[in-house]
């Protein structure tokens, strides 16, 4: 209660309903702000802390800085080792964040400013992520003090990492890069969105195709001429199919996760070489994929300095058969596909959400859900604009991220528009935050696509467990409400969208008001999310994965002989 009552005087004061959501806004908030403003989340002791582990363990794995106070009971009350709890609503929040926090720091008596800025500015070192810092009530309640001493609060300091690149590491990269003809940029989340694009004419100019990660879905866009898509294992198919014929992958500021790669990550660039530039050494080490070469350096300060690497070593006429085949690969795999139709009156996620893309504005800020059929399709199909955002959070795929994410990005982006896109069940999760988007007037556009249920769940009971649905849809026993009655309960405009009244003119005049809108897309409940790395089940119960390129539904053969110029037959079913 004292540190509500400071932050209310120095601080601008967003309350929240759920403190999940607290978390999480601040972490989008942070992601999203062009002008290094900040935000912090502030929540209680006990359960208010124990609600906020989801968005600190979301921020960890997203390596996004994020800073998290908690209450805590008195010094006095604190439970002695071995007792489970002494204080009223007492947890060990410091341990219980240990491993998903940069720092952590218990804060029993006053101490000097210095310390709390050191533990604070600890979550901007590489690799990012976020600080908690939790106070027992008698010291937020002390007046402030010049004569505390210095106290050193980190349990651990870690040094700055490699900044630079050995001259031994900038032969073996100079090699790599001398012998590709296909070579293809890949940035992930560890880039930032400014740096590429002071870079991107100057790329450009080079011919250097470039793709992005999810959650870096941003860093590339459709503007760019050598554009190579979004590769994941439900990624655009073109993206994976070109990808997989690269001669060099230069993956930059990514951790090259299984989503990446493919489970079946032995056939990961099956005919090409991999460098890996990532500040974390233990994402050097492991052992999937297996890399050509790993640099520990910052990655925009490795893409600055790519440029002249490729003008040294590289020969810009050597890549212009590289490039005809990604202008083929599109035109041969188009992001909408056959299957991409649903019978009316439904609405097609994919066809939708790519439509939509469409009618976005340059400046608009996309926030997806982290996870499901919605979270699918948006990677997909969502054609990103170049200067837009598009926010997920795909480490830890939590449903129930998109509302609380809009907020913090509504926040942070006060002129712009916000377009969330989330599922139904994903939205059910945190759909309490209504009240904080009306409350401010904040311009979100929200789309939730609603197939009555767990879209993802049900796909995966059907295709693994012979249709035997559980608690996946609204006739096994899962509760979805009414949206026309919540939004009516809130006072938010609603809008159905089907498929006779798509981008009509109500559409297109509530999407221009500078008013929060719930629109409910009305997509078919039997639905598959396709095109997708598919898996089976062996008679010992192993699942085995397709590599990467080898998506659910197959390509036709002719098709398949075009794409796949520079795999050998094997490997495309030739």
């Amino acid at each position: 209660m004292h540190l509500v009552d400071a932050a209310s005087k120095n601080f601008i004061c967003v309350p929240v309903v759920h403190e999940v959501s607290a978390v999480i806004a601040t972490e989008y908030f942070n992601e999203s702000n062009r002008n290094d403003t900040k935000a912090f989340a502030l929540v209680t002791t006990g359960p208010g802390l124990t609600n906020a582990i989801t968005g600190i363990a979301g921020a960890w794995l997203e390596s996004r800085h994020c800073l998290i106070i908690g209450g805590q009971v008195k010094q006095q009350d604190l439970a002695s080792k071995g007792l489970r709890q002494k204080g009223i609503q007492e947890v060990n929040g410091t341990a219980l964040v240990e491993t998903i926090t940069k720092g952590r720091m218990r804060i029993e008596a006053p101490v000097c400013q210095s310390s709390i800025s050191a533990l604070i500015s600890l979550g901007e070192t590489p690799r990012r992520g976020p600080v908690f810092i939790e106070f027992c009530i008698d010291a937020s309640a002390a007046p402030a003090s010049p004569d505390y001493e210095d106290i050193d609060p980190l349990e651990a300091r870690v040094g700055s990492p490699t900044t630079y690149i050995s001259e031994e590491e900038l032969q073996q990269f100079r090699n790599l890069l001398s012998r590709s003809t296909r070579p293809l940029l890949l940035l992930g989340s560890g880039v930032s969105q400014k740096v590429v694009l002071e870079l991107e004419a100057i790329f450009e100019d080079l011919k250097i195709p470039m793709a992005s990660t999810w959650t870096g879905a941003d860093r590339t866009n459709i503007d760019y001429r050598f554009f190579a898509g979004r590769p994941n294992t439900y990624g655009m198919r073109w993206a994976n199919v070109y990808q997989q014929q690269s001669d060099l992958l230069i993956a930059v500021g990514t951790s090259l996760n299984l989503q990446q790669t493919g489970f079946n990550f032995e056939e990961f660039m099956p005919v090409g070489g991999i460098v890996l530039v990532n500040l974390d050494s233990a994402e050097l080490e492991k052992d999937n994929p297996g890399i050509d070469l790993g640099l520990q350096v910052d990655a925009d300060e490795f893409l600055k300095m790519l440029p002249s690497e490729l003008e040294k070593n590289t020969e810009v006429q050597d890549r212009l058969e590289w490039i005809d085949h990604l202008d083929l690969v599109k035109s041969e795999l188009p992001i909408i596909e056959a299957i991409h139709i649903s019978p009316k009156p439904f609405v097609n996620p994919y066809s939708f959400i790519y439509e939509l893309s469409k009618f976005s504005k340059f400046n608009d800020v996309v926030v997806s859900c982290s996870s499901g059929g919605t979270f699918t399709s948006t990677h997909q199909s969502f054609l990103i604009k170049r200067g837009q955002q598009l926010i997920s959070n795909k480490g830890l795929a939590s449903m129930g991220y998109g509302l609380a994410g809009a907020i913090g990005a509504a926040f942070s982006n006060a002129n712009s528009r916000v377009i969330l896109l989330e599922g139904d069940g994903g939205f059910a999760q945190n759909l309490q935050e209504l009240g904080t988007v009306i409350n401010n007037s904040l311009n979100i556009k929200m789309f939730i696509v609603c197939n009555d249920g767990y879209a993802s769940i049900r796909s995966s009971q059907k295709s693994y467990f012979n249709d035997n649905y559980v608690g996946c849809d609204i006739s096994t026993g899962l509760g979805l409400p009414k949206w026309l009655e919540i939004c009516d309960a809130y006072g938010i405009e609603y809008y159905k969208i089907d498929s006779s009244n798509i981008f009509s003119a109500r559409f297109l005049e509530l999407m221009d008001s500078q008013k929060p809108v719930f629109f409910e897309v009305s997509t078919d409940p039997n639905m598959l999310y396709f095109p997708k790395v598919a898996s089976k089940i062996l008679e010992d119960g192993k699942m085995v994965s397709a590599a990467i390129h080898d998506m659910t539904p197959k390509l036709p053969h002719d098709v398949a002989r075009k794409v796949f110029k520079y795999l050998p037959q094997e490997m495309w079913g030739g």
